[in-house]
């Protein structure tokens, strides 16, 4: 099989699987022999528009281009830049990517990397949008698997807590369904539960899953426990993000049941859905994974720097019948942009954020 060009990293499923697999062994190979790719960038820059607070994915991103020999521009705060000044953000991602070779973009809104990517000069890397997608998170996740249990198939993997806006939770779904056997057991309250797109896709992709809502019930039969925060930037008030953030917490008791090799991963940052006595328990594995977030992402920007064909971002059709009403995708906000649409599974999808577009 040919390897396709791409230049942007949007989504992980716009890559085959086998993509994925060379940049998850060259990230392996970049752990045990650092010294190889000390100047594998040098000359070239990146930019980060960090749009919403981040520690370890802009860090990351920063430490992997600094070790490949590289330079950094770019914002965490887009209060700092001419975004204050009500600049969209075709303007500010055409003028960055043209001082730059690859470009990190996080964004409270689904949809707003594959926005950027239209018309940027350069390779655009989602860092995460809003709810919906995190392909570096994945990568990572995948990498720290594949490290620590030796295998990407055939695991029974739990995610708990934040099931319907965790956009770490969602790529991850959509990745570990691409390889064989493996199971989910989706935990959350019937409030946070998985989006019906990643319930749908999880069933079209033959993968075995049961919902639960008791972390109990299910933590002795996993091989992965992914755990993940209440995320409270994402509840309309507080009062609902109060009902919701206690609700799970993995506890040095709980872990008393679970199997002598379960990996527990966490995307970071935790606030009490693990608690602190866990981090001494070698199944703790969440600080390794940021680490190895860095050798993943200098596999990815060495991968990505490769490209030299710009390949089309929208695939979707026009549809004037109908429209996009999630408030949280980037239509919503940057009104230049062309609504589109995709066919899937009898329904018609916003290509951006991929909610159920609906009739005007």
């Amino acid at each position: 099989m040919s390897e396709p060009n791409y230049s942007h990293l949007i989504d992980l499923n716009d890559y085959p699987v086998e993509w994925w697999n060379k940049v998850i062994n060259l990230g392996a190979t970049i752990y045990h022999h650092p010294q190889r790719y000390v100047q594998a960038c040098a000359g070239k820059i990146m930019a980060t528009l960090f749009y919403e607070p981040s520690t370890r994915t802009q860090m990351s991103f920063q430490s992997a281009m600094i070790r490949l020999g590289g330079s950094i521009i770019g914002f965490d705060n887009p209060m700092s830049s001419s975004v204050s000044k009500g600049e969209n953000l075709k303007d500010t991602t055409k003028v960055v990517s043209s001082y730059s070779d690859i470009l990190i973009i996080r964004h409270p809104l689904a949809g707003s990397a594959k926005a950027a990517a239209m018309t940027a000069d350069c390779c655009v890397v989602n860092a995460g949008d809003g709810g919906h997608l995190h392909p570096t998170q994945t990568l990572t996740d995948l990498l720290t698997l594949k490290m620590e249990k030796g295998r990407l198939e055939h695991l029974t993997v739990g995610l708990c807590g934040d099931l319907l806006y965790g956009r770490t939770v969602h790529s991850l779904c959509k990745a570990l369904s691409c390889y064989a056997g493996n199971k989910f057991v989706l935990i959350s309250t019937p409030e946070l539960r998985a989006p019906e797109y990643i319930r749908k896709l999880l069933r079209d992709s033959g993968c075995e899953y049961r919902e639960e809502t008791s972390l109990d019930a299910a933590i002795g039969e996993l091989d992965v426990l992914y755990m993940t925060r209440i995320q409270r930037e994402r509840f309309a008030s507080q009062a609902d993000y109060l009902a919701q953030k206690d609700i799970y917490c993995l506890t040095p008791e709980k872990m008393a049941h679970a199997k002598p090799d379960l990996a527990v991963l966490h995307p970071l940052p935790r606030v009490d859905e693990i608690a602190v006595p866990v981090d001494e328990d070698p199944r703790a594995l969440y600080f390794k994974q940021a680490q190895y977030g860095m050798y993943v992402r200098m596999a990815l920007i060495l991968k990505l720097l490769e490209s030299e064909n710009h390949l089309p971002v929208l695939h979707g059709e026009a549809n004037a019948e109908r429209q996009c009403v999630n408030p949280k995708c980037i239509l919503a906000q940057e009104h230049y942009l062309p609504p589109r649409f995709v066919q899937e599974g009898g329904h018609t999808l916003c290509e951006y954020c991929e909610e159920r577009a609906l009739k005007k």
